[in-house]
């Protein structure tokens, strides 16, 4: 089976940065895509930031310039380094990665979310 673990969450004041870590473990051939979302108390999830295979990137307007994401294919492993955060970046982020993997002996291509980690953004 094909878990995402993160790290790197806490309480930061305005201004100042966090770095979030996920790491992919199983038997896994490639991952396509690997993502961060975010949910805030009383809100529906959102996309904060997207990596493919072909390093190609894509990020939530309210993040574009402040948080940048990058992957390490080789301990597949994504970051995302968060600067210059604010309080409406306080949420719930979640780590999301299409998978190629080995599943009960077989190849199989599939979606799988992380625990989540808490972001506290303090004014």
């Amino acid at each position: 089976q094909v878990q995402l673990v993160e790290s790197g969450g806490g309480l930061v004041q305005a201004g100042g940065s966090l770095r979030l870590s996920c790491a992919a473990t199983g038997i896994i051939f490639d991952i396509n895509a690997m993502g961060w979302y975010r949910q805030a108390p009383g809100k529906q999830r959102e996309l904060v930031a997207v990596i493919r295979s072909a390093s190609s990137t894509n990020y939530a307007d309210s993040v574009k310039g402040r948080f940048t994401i990058s992957r390490a294919n080789a301990k597949n492993t994504v970051y995302l380094q968060m600067n210059s955060l604010k309080p409406e970046d306080t949420a719930v982020y979640y780590c999301n990665a299409l998978v190629n993997a080995l599943v009960r002996d077989l190849p199989r291509i599939s979606d799988y979310w992380g625990q989540g980690t808490q972001v506290t953004v303090s004014s």
